[in-house]
């Protein structure tokens, strides 16, 4: 292992971005740590803590995950996915809003989710797992809107100008929902061992997680039909995320959070979203090779 940080700052430096990686095994407690206890922008990525909450208010009876929960046309928050998208007015249950929002990263759904649970209720539900410097500032229609503001008349255009992208609150883990690495890994880790919610609501939160539809980031890096990756990815301009889990057929498990940004401000760029993929490889295979040792920066 001695050169896995090398070959991931490699991996980090060819794809343009900087990255931010922690990887545990979840059984031994091995673990691989390039800037794991940085601060991040989770993005998107604080769905899971969203959906962490909403399965323990189930199992503690403050809410019924199969509760109607009516969603009218217009007004929706921004979003190309799920809800965020449609034109109609829909009704739907909670547990179905809490699919559209993993598996497809719908902002409509999750700001239902956080109308229905409460922001504070998250920020509990981090600090009672230790999760210390994890914490959500806005729901996703605030976070979209101090984007907004920020890029100024310009709108969406201007998102391509770097001068626009360094005044992004949204960007800057000081004024965003953000955590670190580690964090997400400590809490991915609760949710495989049943220790963030009732076994049966661990069970449901580790199925969504395993319906994310998206291929081209941490999947992308285990190309193969018996090894399982579940996770929830998070994006902004510049911001490229994700964070789960990566199960071998020998029974291996594998939390691994990684965080980049890009140097480029290009909406699309397929060596960024891929090199969370290589990074996670990277990881779990030192994990799998050495496993009873623990990998630090500067180690």
């Amino acid at each position: 292992m001695s050169n896995t940080l090398g070959l991931l700052r490699g991996a980090f430096a060819e794809a343009g971005v900087t990255g931010r990686l922690h990887a545990v095994d979840i059984d031994s407690g091995a673990e691989l740590d390039a800037g794991a206890d940085q601060p991040v922008v989770t993005a998107s990525v604080h769905k899971l803590c969203l959906l962490v909450t909403l399965h323990q208010q189930a199992a503690d009876g403050e809410l019924d995950l199969t509760e109607q929960v009516e969603c009218p046309a217009g007004l929706r928050t921004p979003g190309p996915t799920g809800l965020s998208a449609m034109l109609d007015p829909v009704r739907m249950s909670l547990r179905d809003i809490a699919f559209l929002m993993m598996a497809v990263s719908d902002n409509t759904a999750a700001d239902l989710l956080l109308a229905r649970v409460g922001l504070d209720a998250v920020n509990a539900t981090t600090a009672a797992l230790g999760l210390d410097r994890t914490h959500a500032r806005h729901t996703f229609s605030e976070l979209l809107a101090t984007m907004k503001e920020d890029a100024g008349p310009g709108g969406a255009q201007a998102l391509t100008d770097p001068h626009v992208i360094a005044r992004l609150r949204a960007l800057d883990p000081a004024r965003s929902n953000r955590s670190t690495p580690r964090d997400m890994t400590r809490l991915l880790t609760a949710v495989w061992r049943d220790e963030a919610c009732a076994p049966e609501h661990g069970a449901a939160i580790r199925r969504l997680l395993g319906l994310q539809v998206w291929p081209h980031r941490m999947a992308s890096g285990f190309p193969f039909d018996d090894v399982h990756v579940a996770g929830k990815t998070g994006s902004l301009p510049t911001l490229r995320n994700e964070v789960g889990v990566v199960e071998y057929p020998d029974g291996g498990r594998y939390a691994v959070a990684v965080f980049t940004r890009a140097a480029g401000t290009a909406a699309i760029l397929p060596a960024a979203d891929a090199v969370i993929g290589t990074a996670a490889r990277i990881a779990v295979d030192a994990l799998r090779a050495q496993p009873a040792r623990a990998l630090r920066e500067g180690g």
